[in-house]
């Protein structure tokens, strides 16, 4: 499941890039630098395109942690507040893969960063250990960190954990190879192939009791 979440994640990061602007889903520290750059070159509507993600992204935060935090407390637990994220995000790309490229680019940029958002503060961790699967540095840092770990110790979970963070960065590079190359040959395929990727997450997510 890390893997498929790693995965759509590259393919949207080289979706807005590629087709919508040249911005970021997920790498909210390049659309900083961006904001910077266009700042000291005085392109303001590229600082405002910049921004967009960035604050999209910090809305997801806090919209998942409120309905975390609200489906926790639902003494019935009718669902489980990851199905209802999963569930959103679906939703959300389902309604932006119906805009054309070239138009409403600014909102694309905005749903695809919340949606990403989401994803992150949903799934933070892989066989119990804190990974992402919607950025790779901080997986490169801990799974550097584990393999040092290994090769002073021979300690084989930081053997395994090191094979999860490069992993997924592995995985998260075959979804921007993805992304790139049907943007630049069917765009229009790059929304509904994560959505497809993120309904199988659902049902793998229904097999399991989820903590």
């Amino acid at each position: 499941m890390g893997a498929l979440l790693a995965i759509s994640g590259g393919i949207l990061d080289a979706y807005t890039y590629l087709c919508r602007g040249k911005v970021f889903a997920n790498a909210q520290t390049g659309n900083i630098v961006l904001v910077g750059i266009n700042s000291a070159e005085g392109n303001w509507k590229g600082v405002f395109s910049a921004m967009i993600p960035v604050v999209a992204f910090m809305l997801g935060v806090l919209v998942t942690e409120l309905t975390r935090h609200r489906i926790d407390n639902d003494k019935l637990q009718r669902i489980h507040w990851r199905h209802f994220n999963i569930f959103l995000e679906i939703a959300l790309l389902a309604i932006i893969a119906l805009i054309p490229l070239g138009h409403l680019d600014h909102l694309v940029n905005i749903v695809v960063s919340f949606v990403c958002s989401i994803q992150v503060q949903t799934f933070r961790k892989v066989h119990g250990n804190p990974f992402a699967t919607t950025m790779c540095t901080g997986n490169l840092r801990s799974g550097t960190e584990a393999l040092l770990n290994y090769i002073r110790t021979g300690n084989g979970e930081a053997a395994h954990k090191s094979l999860c963070a490069y992993g997924l960065i592995g995985f998260f590079v075959l979804g921007a190879i993805v992304g790139a190359l049907l943007s630049g040959h069917i765009p229009v395929l790059v929304i509904p192939l994560v959505i497809v990727i993120y309904a199988v997450v659902f049902l793998m997510m229904t097999e399991w009791k989820l903590q």
